[in-house]
């Protein structure tokens, strides 16, 4: 019997496109909103790459005009790139946002948003959860990886590279408008981001699965996403050129931004921000990381809900053939050879050592992940020498 939470809350208010040229309804979407001079933002990946083109055709036949378009986003997010762009937006007369690109780009994007519509230069004022009290500026977002689920998300980190910190902004004002999931945009993803960002997702809907603050909606959402990983993501790092498998990793991502977004993350996220931190490992590289350690850790308070995981990971003929109790344990030993298969495939590392991360960094990853927020919504509180613990455990 499904035990319900005695309260929770679900919101993803998210207009989501997807589909095979699913862009070509980009100017229809922004009119529905008011808006005709959108701001494009992106990256020089996403611009080297070509996939611009596909923004700009969408506009061809439209009598809207884009207004301007900024492709220098940097791999972090910073407060400089973010007022630049607040600059370009007012010298343009912007009245809409399309962010086109990953995790950074779409962040940066978020916080030109809070710029333009407080008419603010300083960031600092909204640090924090529920500091936008006013509608913002239309956001369209455009992903072009497939892991870290900002379109469907309420959060933005934007570092403030003076001081040499990440800050953080939450509401459901940073909420995007619309999300457009197109094929298109991830065929030209290498192979080992594809991997690394597809682990960063499958982390998403794992932890939001088992955290603290899980309810049904967010659990339909997670274990969709988890599915449609499973059955994908060896099919794009080997054939990156395969648009439906393409589109289902797309569809995973967003599922499983919807479902953290609102569930939240645990100590897989605590611990792999740490390393980010201290270390500059690849958000995703760090949940692959770390992510079958953290279900260990987990094991003894939330055993049944991990065993569970097995069904939408493995297919139902394993999960049939694996006894109730052992479930669990099979749930992180498929986790352990997906992780093999990754590595044979995209060099994806597996542990710390593989990450030529050094264990004399571990006392200062530790202190860092127990102060993470992420470590609120775990299941088993997190202390400074359980954090050593998993590190030592993923070292080798």
């Amino acid at each position: 019997m499904l035990l319900l939470p005695s309260y929770y809350e679900f919101h993803n208010p998210v207009r989501i496109i997807s589909g095979k040229k699913a862009l070509d309804n980009l100017p229809s979407e922004l009119e529905s909103l008011g808006a005709k001079r959108p701001l494009v933002i992106t990256d020089k990946g996403v611009s080297n790459a070509g996939l611009i083109k596909f923004i700009i055709d969408a506009f061809k036949e439209s009598e809207m005009t884009i207004a301007a378009i900024f492709d220098e986003v940097p791999p972090d997010s910073s407060i400089k790139v973010v007022n630049t762009l607040a600059g370009i937006f007012t010298a343009n007369r912007c009245d809409s946002i399309v962010a086109v690109g990953g995790g950074s780009v779409i962040d940066t994007a978020k916080g030109v948003n809070i710029v333009v519509t407080e008419k603010s230069d300083d960031l600092m004022k909204f640090i924090g959860a529920e500091m936008l009290k006013k509608p913002m500026k239309p956001l369209i977002v455009i992903p072009t990886t497939s892991g870290t689920g900002s379109e469907v998300t309420c959060v933005a980190v934007i570092s403030d590279t003076d001081r040499d910190v990440k800050m953080a902004f939450s509401s459901n004002h940073l909420m995007p408008k619309v999300a457009v999931l197109d094929p298109r945009m991830t065929l030209t993803l290498p192979p080992h981001i594809t991997a690394a960002t597809a682990m960063d997702a499958m982390t998403h809907a794992v932890e939001s699965y088992i955290g603290l603050q899980k309810n049904p909606f967010s659990d339909i959402h997670a274990m969709a996403a988890i599915r449609m990983i499973a059955e994908n993501i060896i099919t794009v790092v080997k054939d990156g050129k395969n648009e439906q498998a393409r589109l289902a990793m797309a569809n995973a991502s967003c599922a499983a931004g919807a479902a953290f977004s609102n569930s939240m993350v645990g100590v897989v996220h605590s611990m792999g921000h740490a390393l980010g931190g201290v270390c500059h490992i690849p958000h995703g590289v760090a949940m692959s990381i770390f992510l079958p350690y953290g279900l260990e850790y987990n094991m003894h308070k939330v055993g049944d809900a991990i065993g569970e995981i097995l069904l939408p990971l493995a297919g139902s003929e394993i999960y049939a053939a694996t006894p109730v109790a052992e479930r669990p344990e099979k749930t992180v030993a498929v986790i352990r050879e997906l992780r093999d298969e990754l590595y044979n495939q995209a060099k994806l590392p597996r542990t710390l050592k593989e990450a030529n991360v050094s264990p004399d960094k571990f006392e200062k990853i530790a202190q860092m992940a127990i102060n993470d927020g992420s470590a609120i919504f775990n299941p088993e509180e997190l202390e400074y020498e359980d954090a050593i613990g998993v590190l030592k455990k993923a070292y080798e």
